[in-house]
């Protein structure tokens, strides 16, 4: 995860170890906001012992509104296999068991693998820009 090109198109630089500790320590402490759930997976190959990446959403609203913003990475050496389009379809497919109404993800408009693995996931791009990225949704029964 400390692999520069996993933010060419979310920006930013790799995190040292104790500012990767400090923001696990946050999540994993969970949001301030008792109206706010951060849900945080890493993604463990099956086959492997190791650790190849992340999926997160964090659900927000009212109950009959919740919507959930979700994100994934995948370390660079496992990339191109599949395992961020698996990962995030088993994210939504769980957030729907959550009777969340909305699921919700900003892709760059370049970032071409993102786009496959959120359409893998169910989700369409929308005419929507949130800070240069396109919104992606997924509507309840969808």
């Amino acid at each position: 995860m400390a692999d520069p090109r996993l933010h060419t198109f979310v920006g930013g630089s790799p995190a040292d170890p104790p500012a990767v500790r400090a923001r696990y320590e946050r999540l994993v402490a969970g949001s301030p906001d008792p109206t706010v759930a951060w849900c945080n997976w890493v993604i463990q190959l099956r086959d492997e012992a190791c650790l190849v990446g992340t999926v997160q959403a964090t659900i927000s609203g009212p109950a009959d509104e919740r919507t959930a913003e979700i994100a994934w990475v995948v370390g660079t050496p496992w990339q191109g296999r599949g395992i961020a389009s698996e990962a995030a379809r088993g994210l939504v497919a769980w957030l729907g068991r959550q009777e969340v109404r909305a699921v919700i993800a900003h892709i760059h408009p370049e970032h071409r693998a993102s786009a496959a693995v959120a359409t893998a996931a169910g989700l369409a791009p929308t005419s929507i820009r949130h800070e240069g990225e396109i919104r992606w949704v997924r509507a309840a029964g969808s």
